[in-house]
């Protein structure tokens, strides 16, 4: 049985994931590493807003930086880690034909 440290550290790691912009950087950093530059160019956000996010991953330990020349690399340093989308899109369509069969649609 994990003890409540243990639980309160996985939690603070699925909380640094808990947000839809976040959630999608970890996805295109399981591709390949990605410049900030490169990461900015894929959401409409500031920059100061793309790097706050970055900062939540990175101090979770999700994703690691090296500087290079004048931008700094990102990647995933746990690729694994989208291993669990797999089982929460499990957990949606279990959801979604337990909500048919109610319905009757199955």
């Amino acid at each position: 049985m994990m003890t409540m440290e243990e639980a309160q550290i996985r939690s603070s790691i699925i909380k640094a994931m808990g947000h839809p912009v976040r959630l999608m950087m970890i996805e295109r950093l399981k591709e390949r590493e990605h410049s900030f530059s490169e990461i900015c160019s894929f959401f409409n956000l500031d920059k100061s807003t793309v790097s706050k996010h970055l900062f939540v991953l990175k101090e979770s330990g999700i994703v690691t930086s090296q500087k290079t020349g004048t931008d700094m690399i990102y990647r995933l340093e746990v690729p694994c880690l989208t291993d669990f989308f797999g089982c929460v899109t499990a957990v949606i369509e279990n959801n979604v034909r337990r909500q048919r069969a109610c319905l009757g649609e199955e």
